[in-house]
């Protein structure tokens, strides 16, 4: 476990990573003795550090909800970030490229709470809560070069986030078997787009609201809960997929909807 004044100085340089668009070498290599307790501190300290420049919480995203990625990390649970209201993309816009670092897209589905979640949540609570799902996609991002990424730093890299775009379509999340979903990822325009990737909900921790319930849970030691109005982006139902400068992409939940984005 880190200090204090060493915490701030990882949070400064990657903060300043994110401000300058320059990924820097992973943490963990400039402070071996840096914990999961540290990586989540230090993404506390940036998050308050945007808070004082007039965005807010607008929600927060779950990431490894896939036993792969876990796996792939060492870890046997998922990780969480925050999402900022100067994160949020509209439907159908564009994205300039130099904004981000090493850019990737995701399709997952969006929980928009209609009421707070705290504590002991389950599952079911979970759907109670939800004023409605959507189709969404996630512009994942890494301050870290080449996503040279452990558990460590992709925490305190507020689990990886970047922007968000969320669907036109709200679904009650009892309309649809979200353990189920169907997800695709396509690229290009129009008809003459392909399909890039395919993947299912029952990847997120076999069913969406498991995840956000996992989610609660968690927050509820740092006496955190979700809010009404909160969205809640649950996990990648595909693999990530890298963009570059030109790119169409069009995401696809069945029952769900579609979300549109490009990138400049």
């Amino acid at each position: 476990m880190l200090d204090n004044a060493t915490r701030d100085a990882a949070a400064h340089m990657l903060r300043h990573a994110e401000q300058q668009c320059r990924p820097i070498d992973p943490l963990i290599d400039a402070y071996p003795d840096l914990d999961i307790s540290d990586a989540y501190a230090i993404q506390r300290a940036n998050i308050a550090e945007r808070l004082t420049a007039g965005v807010q919480i607008c929600g927060h995203k779950i990431g490894l909800s896939s036993p792969v990625m876990q796996q792939m990390m060492g870890v046997d649970e998922p990780d969480f970030g925050h999402l900022l209201t100067d994160m949020v993309v509209e439907n159908g816009a564009a994205v300039d490229l130099s904004s981000l670092c090493h850019p990737r897209i995701e399709v997952e589905v969006a929980f928009v709470l209609g009421a707070a979640l705290t504590g002991d949540c389950t599952p079911e609570d979970v759907l109670n809560a939800t004023e409605y799902v959507c189709a969404a996609a996630e512009l994942i991002d890494s301050r870290i070069s080449n996503w040279r990424i452990g558990i460590i730093d992709t925490i305190a890299d507020n689990a990886s986030s970047g922007k968000f775009v969320l669907g036109p379509d709200r679904v009650a999340p009892d309309a649809v078997d979200l353990a189920t979903v169907d997800a695709a990822l396509h690229s290009g325009f129009g008809g003459r787009d392909v399909l890039v990737t395919r993947g299912s909900t029952s990847a997120v921790l076999g069913h969406p609201a498991n995840a956000v319930a996992w989610l609660a849970r968690t927050l509820s030691a740092y006496d955190v809960a979700l809010e009404a109005g909160h969205i809640v982006l649950s996990g990648s139902c595909t693999r990530a997929v890298d963009v570059a400068k030109g790119d169409h992409f069009r995401a696809e939940l069945t029952g769900l909807g579609e979300v549109f984005v490009e990138f400049i």
